[in-house]
């Protein structure tokens, strides 16, 4: 895997205009569109589910979206979402009675397949699923809210999911999840990372007035990968 994808949260973004914010961020040279889902039982609060999902496709959004469940259990939600139009659909193995089915679910509803680490979920549910999963994402955050500070274990753990993905020979992107800004992407990039989910580093930047206010945070973030060179 060699490049790079910014897949800003949208859970940082001003929902009165969602679709506008998700046009102008698109517009700016965003890759992905970041959708996290909290149930208020797997995570302690309460967010979007398939309808806004549907929503934005409805809108125009053709972009990647990458749904990232923070629910439990997953299988009774997965299908909905896919039929809203996710193209990622990720969860925590903890949320999961049985793994296997649950990735197995996503593919056979025609979406890419991941499973998402908690800063102390071990890398070891991949022994058995490396083949059926298209992401990785880690948390370098705790999960269930925006705008907290990367926690710095994070980096070894990146470099250790590296290498189990080389090791695989399979074309799994690797993401990052919480804290990611423009003063520590290329540190996240240099540990193993490809996609980097942002949201207050993103939609917390700039004037919302002004629809171009991303292009700036966008291409110092850019800037900063170039200087990394390929994963």
């Amino acid at each position: 895997m060699s490049d790079y994808q910014i897949a800003p949260s949208i859970l940082a973004a001003d929902f009165a205009r969602l679709g506008e914010e998700v046009d102008n961020v698109i517009a700016s040279g965003a890759d992905i569109v970041h959708f996290d889902v909290m149930d208020n039982h797997y995570v302690p609060n309460l967010t979007i589910g398939p309808l806004v999902c549907e929503a934005l496709r409805k809108h125009g959004v053709e972009a990647p979206i990458d749904v990232h469940l923070m629910v439990k259990p997953v299988d009774r939600i997965i299908p909905d979402f896919a039929e809203a139009g996710a193209s990622y659909i990720t969860f925590h193995p903890e949320a999961s009675e049985h793994i296997d089915r649950s990735l197995g679910l996503i593919r056979e509803h025609g979406c890419r397949a991941g499973l998402v680490f908690n800063p102390a979920t071990p890398l070891s549910y991949l022994d058995y699923v490396i083949d059926k999963v298209d992401m990785i994402l880690l948390m370098s955050v705790n999960p269930g809210f925006g705008g907290q500070s990367f926690i710095p274990g994070t980096l070894d753990k990146l470099r250790a999911a590296r290498r189990i993905i080389d090791e695989s020979g399979q074309a799994i992107r690797l993401e990052v999840d919480g804290g990611v800004k423009m003063d520590n992407i290329a540190e996240i990039a240099a540990a193993g990372a490809d996609t980097f989910v942002s949201g207050s580093g993103i939609f917390g930047c700039g004037q919302a007035d002004d629809p171009n206010h991303y292009d700036s945070i966008l291409r110092q973030m850019r800037k900063q990968l170039e200087q990394v060179g390929s994963v």
